[in-house]
């Protein structure tokens, strides 16, 4: 008797090799490097399986378009990118890797923090310019200091420990996580984002997008924060409001900005925050390191073969969809 063939699944771009081999045993598996969505579609018109990366983005046409589509994941935590409610109507699960790269977003956000305090851009360029005095007595300390977490999830609970351990005083709001859990995670609880602004000197986001933290960093909340206050960003870009953050910025109301994420991405070069020295900028890599990479493939990879197997996934994004894959 002829055996089944082997379900397909397209990959929006090449992931890690562990990841790659680890969705080999359960299914052929095809990379496709065109980024649209009609070269996609085209690639996967009969796959069971598909993992986005960056580009294109998991539409409800893009789905449609597959009848046989079964799972989709999203390589790493975020699922902005993803139409959740059109997956669950057309019956496809999806799965993603929360937690994956927390560690390594966590650390960066520490890393612009310290950039913007230290004013590291500045000494770097007079210390390579023979100018042994730029930046001498301008630089100050975190310790002391208050760090105010908005979303402490798997990254701002990681970002409450490193603040701790230099002697900051740690505030969070996050209004999903109760008072007591946010304690266990490091920081001290506050009711709400209005609460928390006037108190701090570092505000960090770690937040994903949704309709309710789009632009959440606007002028409004520039205005609540202490004059010359630092505001870190690892989140995502749509949280801010760059025309309002450049104003804040060249008004001395923000002190500094420590940015990995932007409205639009690429970043233009046209930017005007591009060429403010109070800005330390890194291009949305704060969650690509090597580790990550690895952790991020193996953990959809994982997730993307049990659903193929009929085994259901341990993080399901829309678990309502269950009944009717389990019988599919």
């Amino acid at each position: 008797m002829p055996t089944a063939p082997r379900p397909l699944v397209v990959l929006a771009g090449p992931i890690h090799p562990d990841g790659h081999a680890l969705l080999e045993q359960a299914a052929r598996v095809v990379v496709c490097d065109d980024e649209t969505e009609a070269g996609l579609v085209r690639a996967a018109a009969e796959a069971q399986g598909i993992l986005f990366r960056i580009k294109p983005r998991c539409t409800e046409s893009l789905m449609a378009a597959c009848p046989r589509l079964r799972v989709v994941g999203r390589h790493g935590a975020g699922l902005d990118t993803v139409d959740i409610p059109a997956a669950t109507r057309l019956g496809v699960a999806v799965v993603h890797a929360p937690g994956s790269n927390s560690q390594a977003v966590a650390e960066h956000a520490l890393m612009l923090m310290l950039a913007c305090v230290k004013h590291t851009r500045e000494v770097d360029r007079a210390t390579r310019a023979g100018d042994w005095g730029g930046g001498r007595g301008a630089n100050t300390e975190l310790a002391g200091k208050t760090l105010g977490i908005v979303g402490v999830g798997n990254v701002g609970r990681r970002v409450a420990k490193f603040a701790g351990a230099l002697g900051m005083r740690v505030l969070a709001y996050d209004k999903y996580v109760p008072d007591d859990e946010v304690r266990r995670r490091g920081a001290e609880p506050v009711a709400s984002l209005e609460a928390l602004l006037p108190q701090v000197d570092v505000l960090t986001c770690h937040t994903p997008l949704t309709p309710e933290t789009a632009h959440m960093i606007d002028a409004k909340t520039l205005g609540r924060l202490r004059r010359g206050a630092v505001l870190v960003n690892t989140s995502r870009g749509g949280v801010q409001d760059e025309h309002a953050l450049f104003e804040a910025l060249t008004r001395g109301q923000l002190g500094a900005a420590g940015l990995d994420v932007w409205e639009e991405e690429p970043v233009p070069r046209d930017n005007p925050l591009l060429n403010l020295d109070s800005v330390v900028c890194s291009g949305h890599v704060a969650g690509v390191t090597v580790e990550a990479i690895r952790q991020m493939a193996v953990q959809v990879a994982g997730e993307m073969a049990r659903v193929l197997r009929g085994e259901r996934p341990d993080v399901l994004v829309n678990p309502e969809v269950w009944p009717r894959l389990g019988r599919r």
